[in-house]
């Protein structure tokens, strides 16, 4: 077997990897994008705990047959760059934040829950929280009772100790 051939299988293992615990697809096109500007996108990406990829369309193809983004194949043609993420509002924000200040990253479409979705719909995905923005908010749902039960417990002792200060200083006035 040759060495290339053991390349395009590990890609290809590396990508079905990736897949497994993405719920996000999307293929975008980065033709006159500069090499800092690839960069800057892999680092943000990175950071986001999204996978950007730059990878031949028939080792994506062989990625994502049999799983939910079989749908894809159809969509990749020409250079794309290919991502995906476990959290499916990430991989939408940090490509549709980039190409807001960059016109040549293209989005073309994306996959998920084993559909296409389309530019608009990428776009609409990206403005909506992201998982952990919502774990925030359910956190503080959940905790916003029981800080307001701490504080009017609180809020007793504290009114009689501004009250027992008001008498002594009442007394100290009529004294």
């Amino acid at each position: 077997m040759s060495n290339n051939l053991e390349v395009k299988k590990t890609i290809v293992s590396e990508l079905s990897g990736v897949l497994a615990d993405a719920q996000t697809a999307i293929v975008a096109e980065y033709r006159g994008l500069t090499v800092a500007q690839m960069t800057t996108l892999r680092a943000h990406a990175h950071a986001q705990g999204v996978h950007l990829q730059v990878v031949k369309n028939t080792l994506v193809r062989r990625a994502v047959e049999n799983t939910a983004f079989a749908c894809l194949q159809e969509q990749l043609t020409g250079p794309l760059l290919f991502s995906a993420a476990p959290d499916p509002v990430a991989c939408a924000k940090v490509l549709v934040e980039f190409a807001k200040d960059h016109q040549h990253l293209v989005i073309r479409s994306g996959a998920m829950n084993g559909t296409v979705i389309d530019f608009n719909a990428i776009e609409a995905l990206s403005k909506l929280p992201g998982r952990n923005e919502l774990l925030a908010t359910l956190v503080a749902t959940m905790q916003a009772p029981m800080v307001k039960l701490v504080r009017t417990l609180n809020e007793v002792p504290g009114k009689f100790v501004r009250t027992l200060a008001a008498l002594r200083d009442a007394r100290a006035e009529a004294a």
